[in-house]
C-alpha cells in the first residue's frame, strides 16, 4: 500500500473494520477479509474509500508480525485513555469536593454571623449608643446622688450585657474566612470592657482621669464598630 494508503488509514480500527474481534483467527480473519472485498470492491460499485480501510486492515492483520505490533499500539493507547478518564474523573471529584467546602464554608461564615456577630453587635450598641446621654446628665452635677445612682445603674446594665457578650462570643469558633473580622470583634469589646472599668473607678473616687479614660476608650469603640459594620458588609458579597 503507497504511504498515502496508509496516512488515509493510519490509526483506524482494523478489527471493527473487518467486523470481527480482537481475538479472532488468522482464518476468520481472512474469510472476514475476502468477504468484504467482494461486497465492497469498487467493480462491484463499492465505495474506493471503503476498500481502502479493508485492504488497510487485511495488510496488517493478516500479517502476523504486523497484527502483534498493531495489538501492542492499540493496548497503549487503551491504557491511555483509561489513565485519562480516570485522571479526569478525580479532577472533576477534586472540584465537586472543593466547591462543596466552599459551599460549607459560606454557610458556617452566615450561620456565625447570624448567631454570634448580630446578636453582639445588638448588645454592643445598647451599650455604646446612650453613653454620650448618660455622660451628658451626670455631667450636670457628678455630686448629685440621683443623677449618679442613674449613671451606675447605667454601668450595672451594661455590664450585665456585656457578659451575655462574651458568652455570645465563645459560643462558636470564628470561621476561619472571618478571622481578622473575629478578631477587630474581640478588640472592640475588650474596649468596652475596659471602658466600663474606668468609669466605675470615676464612681468610687471622682478622679477626672478614670472619667476621661474610659470616655476614650467607649469613643474608640464607637469608631471600631462603625468599621465591623463595613467589614460585614464585604464579607455577604465574598
Amino acid at each position: 500500500m503507497s504511504s498515502q494508503q496508509r496516512s488515509a488509514v493510519g490509526s483506524a480500527d482494523h478489527y471493527g473494520t473487518l467486523g470481527i474481534s480482537s481475538a479472532a483467527s488468522s482464518a476468520e480473519i481472512k474469510a472476514a477479509y475476502r468477504r468484504l472485498v467482494k461486497q465492497h470492491h469498487p467493480d462491484a460499485g463499492g465505495d474506493p474509500e471503503r476498500i481502502l480501510a479493508i485492504n488497510a486492515a487485511w495488510e496488517i492483520l493478516g500479517d502476523a508480525e504486523q497484527r502483534r505490533d498493531y495489538d501492542i499500539s492499540q493496548l497503549h493507547v487503551s491504557e491511555h485513555l483509561e489513565n485519562r478518564g480516570v485522571r479526569n474523573a478525580r479532577a472533576s471529584a477534586a472540584a465537586r469536593a472543593a466547591q462543596g467546602r466552599a459551599a460549607a464554608a459560606d454557610e458556617a461564615l452566615m450561620h456565625w454571623l447570624q448567631q454570634v456577630y448580630a446578636p453582639i453587635d445588638r448588645l454592643l450598641g445598647q451599650v455604646i449608643t446612650p453613653f454620650p446621654t448618660q455622660l451628658r446628665s451626670l455631667s450636670a452635677d457628678p455630686y448629685d446622688d440621683e443623677l449618679m445612682e442613674a449613671f451606675c445603674s447605667y454601668l450595672e446594665k451594661s455590664r450585665q450585657r456585656l457578659k451575655k457578650v462574651n458568652g455570645l462570643y465563645q459560643a462558636l469558633p470564628t470561621p476561619e474566612s472571618a478571622k481578622g473580622f473575629g478578631l477587630s470583634l474581640y478588640h472592640c469589646l475588650s474596649e468596652v470592657e475596659d471602658a466600663l472599668t474606668e468609669l466605675e473607678r470615676y464612681t468610687m473616687g471622682y478622679v477626672d482621669g478614670y472619667l476621661r479614660d474610659g470616655r476614650e476608650m467607649m469613643r474608640e469603640a464607637k469608631q471600631r464598630r462603625g468599621r465591623l459594620h463595613q467589614e460585614r458588609r464585604r464579607l455577604e458579597i465574598l
